[in-house]
């Protein structure tokens, strides 16, 4: 756990650079410092492996004040990761991933194996990039090398400033991905600063709002921060777009689905409009015996005359003794339980889907409407009216 107490920084001639922070980031949680230039964000990552001295208050980690801290040791047991990567431009990249175990003693044998770890961890082949230096590699491939060379020493806390801020929009986003992915699988305390407020929603558990001067506006969860912006500044750093922002922040729910019938593949369709009358809805999706989904029928087939579709596997015209396996489509538009509303919503997007189907894995829950997308996001901020 990482705690900034009162932690203030002066400049010279008397105005803050960081005005009395206080601050948690628990053990494990990736907190994002976002804001305007001028606002603080680096020198509060800096002093957090004292790089940047305070002027008052302490920074605990684990409970220990840091100040007390030998700052070489201190570093060591941080990884830090900067904007084009800061690579040793005279070192291959073997040998900057090395740094830090080299630093620590490690043996020979040892070095090379957590290096050949690493790189297979930031997804760089070690037996294509290992002898090349970074001149060789491209943006994104050298912030892969700096990320490597950061958990070099396996560090329980990294330090990230702006990593991604100077590679196009495709390459950010890919790493971007690529970060949370790790993280998932290492669960670092990690401290990320950025300006893009996108960027901050996409990565932080949690996200702190700076303010010139160092002032720290608001600290929350996205999904909070989004539905609850705590003063004015806030409000307008996240933009007045914000309900379409929450959508990436929230999660499917179960509850926040439909359930049409849902036929097995072997109903005869004389069965399936009879139920699908029954129930009030005009089409239905197709699910076999192991939950897994088919497809649907689409409301023509399902007309009480037949309807006057055509079969997508027989190429017959429906009749009362064809079964809905001959009638069932495939279905482009779905997502799965853990993916966002807004996945959700690119997907109708993208197929001019009036709905999509949520599967848990490849077993079929239900379907989300645009709908029941709106109302789960007035939920998601207590039931306010949101603009999308």
């Amino acid at each position: 756990m990482l705690k900034f107490d009162k932690v203030a920084k002066r400049y010279g001639h008397g105005s803050w650079a960081v005005d009395h922070l206080d601050l948690v980031v628990n053990s494990g949680e990736l907190c994002v410092l976002v804001g305007p230039s001028g606002c603080g964000k680096t020198t509060s990552l800096k002093m957090v492996n004292r790089l940047v001295e305070p002027t008052e208050g302490r920074i605990l980690f684990d409970d220990e004040d840091i100040a007390t801290v030998d700052p070489v040791d201190l570093r060591r047991r941080m990884g830090y990761v900067i904007q084009q990567a800061g690579l040793f431009p005279h070192l291959r990249v073997a040998d900057n991933v090395a740094t830090v175990p080299r630093l620590l003693g490690w043996d020979k044998a040892r070095t090379r194996a957590r290096v050949h770890e690493l790189l297979e961890l930031v997804g760089l082949d070690p037996d294509l990039y290992a002898r090349r230096y970074p001149h060789e590699l491209s943006g994104g491939q050298q912030q892969r090398v700096g990320v490597a060379r950061a958990l070099g020493g396996d560090p329980p806390v990294l330090l990230m400033d702006e990593p991604f801020g100077a590679l196009d929009p495709i390459a950010r986003g890919r790493l971007q991905a690529e970060f949370l992915g790790l993280q998932a699988k290492l669960h670092k305390t990690v401290i990320f600063v950025t300006h893009d407020i996108e960027e901050a929603i996409t990565l932080g558990d949690r996200i702190a709002v700076l303010r010139q001067g160092g002032i720290l506006e608001q600290y929350e969860t996205p999904a909070e921060l989004l539905g609850h912006p705590a003063t004015p500044f806030v409000a307008d750093f996240v933009g007045a777009d914000r309900g379409l922002r929450r959508l990436a922040v929230t999660p499917i729910e179960v509850t926040d689905l439909q359930t049409p019938p849902v036929l097995a593949p072997g109903t005869p369709m004389a069965d399936a409009r009879a139920a699908v009358a029954a129930s009030g809805d005009h089409w239905a999706m197709v699910v076999d015996a192991a939950g897994r989904l088919v497809g649907w029928v689409e409301p023509d087939a399902l007309r009480p005359d037949g309807g006057g579709a055509r079969s997508l596997r027989t190429g017959d015209t429906p009749g009362g003794g064809d079964t809905v396996a001959d009638h069932a489509r495939p279905l482009e538009a779905k997502v799965t339980l853990d993916q966002s509303l807004k996945a959700a919503f690119a997907e109708m997007l993208q197929h001019d889907a009036g709905w999509v189907a949520v599967l848990d894995r490849d077993h079929y829950l239900g379907v989300l409407t645009p709908e029941a997308l709106h109302a789960a996001l007035r939920r998601s901020v207590g039931g306010e009216p949101v603009m999308v």
